[in-house]
C-alpha cells in the first residue's frame, strides 16, 4: 500500500551537513521525495507537532531543541512508507540502534539523534498536515510517467 509519512531533519542533522545523507537512504530503500522545505519551526508549531508528550518531563526540552536551528521537512511517499522509514531510522536511542541505520551510524546520542519520522498513518497525516499544504506536496500516484522516462 502507498503511503504518505512526514521526515524531519532535526537541527542536529541539520548542523552536522548530514541531510543529503538522510534523503540518499530513504531514495535508495525505494521511497520517493513528495515534499522538501527548511523551516524555522516557532513555539506554536512545537507545540503542535509534539503535543502527545505534552505534561512529560522531557517535553520543554523537546520544543527548545526542535526550535534551536532550522529543520528540513520532508514527504516521503512509498509503499508502506512509514514503517520503511521507521527501520531506514533505527531506534530513538543511538545506543540501541543497529548499524545500518541513520541513527545507528550517525546519531549521537537520545537528544541529538538526527530524525524524526511518522509512527502510524494517523500521525503522518496530522504531522505532514502541520508542516505542509497538499499544494506544496507531490504526488507520484499521479500520471508523470512522460516526465519520468524523458518521453
Amino acid at each position: 500500500m502507498v503511503e504518505r509519512t512526514l521526515v524531519l531533519a532535526k537541527p542536529d542533522a541539520v548542523a552536522r551537513g548530514l541531510v543529503g545523507e538522510i534523503i540518499g537512504r530513504l531514495e535508495r530503500r525505494g521511497l520517493r521525495l513528495s515534499g522538501l522545505k527548511m523551516i524555522w519551526v516557532d513555539e506554536d508549531l512545537a507545540k503542535k507537532h509534539y503535543a502527545a508528550h505534552r505534561g512529560k518531563p522531557f517535553f520543554d526540552g523537546l520544543v527548545e531543541y526542535i526550535t534551536a536551528l532550522p529543520v528540513v521537512a520532508m514527504v516521503w511517499e512509498g509503499p508502506s512508507a512509514i514503517s520503511v522509514v521507521r527501520q531506514v531510522m533505527g531506534s530513538t536511542d543511538p545506543a540501541k540502534a543497529q548499524p545500518g541505520t541513520i541513527r545507528g551510524d550517525l546519531a549521537l546520542d537520545i537528544s541529538n539523534n538526527l530524525v524524526h519520522g511518522s509512527d502510524s498513518e494517523e500521525s503522518a497525516r496530522r504531522e505532514i498536515s502541520l508542516f505542509f499544504r497538499e499544494d506544496e506536496i507531490f504526488s507520484w500516484s499521479r500520471p508523470q510517467e512522460r516526465f519520468i522516462s524523458g518521453q
